[in-house]
């Protein structure tokens, strides 16, 4: 095929400075330059590799994937090397080696750019005591230059979905574990972020809070954000993700869609006591 020689037209001023601030942001969106083709994780690790110092724990060489819509379990026994896996990707943890982007931004080149578009909930959120619930929401909304006329609107929409509303003007100190968890869920979201991280999520909520958060998470995920997040209950992760990832001793073992994990009439907790190994040590055990 003969090379296309046709002449392009000359664009003015003005159309030139739009085209170079149109590669510009393709170029913070995608962290390509020019490839528009390309679609954009919401988060990517490569090769992660964090060990303690004079421990062997840690992750070794570990790799995901996470996509826009995806609500992605990451499932381990405890020591698996879950939360350090969590505490880097927020950037609370430096790692050995390895690469982690957050919507195409590299954590240790731009760790604001990353952190300004993600939130994370750990296990045992520490939330300050000595404020009450609005000025600790107010705290994080002002963090994150959250205008008030919107951290009033989402504080008082997921306040109310989770029942805690009144209970905002409170001292934190007075707080029960559950409710210190509603307040960190809240303060995670006050400022819409893309992609959420979240510890061991469920545990401390009530039933009912639990069925809310799991409706969020479905919203959040169809409005085009991203969850990766641990948990233990194996039933409720094969219910609510379309991705799940195992780890054992700070190595993957599968990860993938749920359905191909799963494969035919298999549940995710016999995967899971299958690939870790965990069926046979408990059949020796009972034996």
């Amino acid at each position: 095929m003969p090379p296309d020689t046709t002449t392009q037209p000359e664009l003015g001023p003005d159309q030139a400075l739009l085209a170079r601030e149109k590669r510009k942001l393709i170029r913070d969106i995608t962290g390509a330059a020019g490839d528009i083709h390309r679609e954009v994780n919401m988060l990517t690790i490569e090769h992660l590799t964090k060990h303690y110092k004079g421990s062997e724990k840690g992750i070794t060489d570990l790799s995901l994937h996470i996509r826009p819509g995806d609500i992605f379990a990451f499932i381990g026994h405890n020591g698996a090397g879950k939360t350090t896996t969590l505490k880097c990707i927020a950037g609370i943890l430096g790692f050995d080696t390895g690469t982690i982007r957050v919507g195409g931004r590299d954590i240790l080149e731009d760790s604001m750019g990353c952190k300004q578009m993600l939130a994370y909930i750990p296990d045992n959120p520490d939330v300050y005591e000595y404020l009450t619930g609005i000025q600790y929401l107010n705290f994080i909304a002002d963090i994150f230059r959250v205008p008030a006329d919107l951290r009033r609107e989402r504080i008082g929409k997921y306040g109310d979905a989770f029942e805690i509303t009144p209970s905002l003007g409170d001292l934190v100190s007075t707080y029960s574990h559950g409710m210190k968890q509603k307040l960190a869920i809240i303060s995670a979201l006050v400022h819409r972020p893309r992609l959420l991280l979240l510890d061991e999520p469920f545990v401390g909520l009530d039933p009912k809070a639990s069925v809310i958060l799991k409706d969020i998470m479905r919203s959040f995920c169809g409005d085009g954000g991203a969850i990766f997040f641990s948990t233990h209950v194996l039933d409720v992760a094969e219910r609510l993700c379309n991705k799940v990832a195992i780890i054992k001793d700070g190595t993957l073992v599968t990860s993938g869609d749920m359905e191909k994990v799963l494969g035919e009439g298999e549940s995710l907790e016999s995967i899971f006591m299958e690939v870790t190994g965990q069926r046979d040590c408990i059949s020796r055990e009972i034996l």
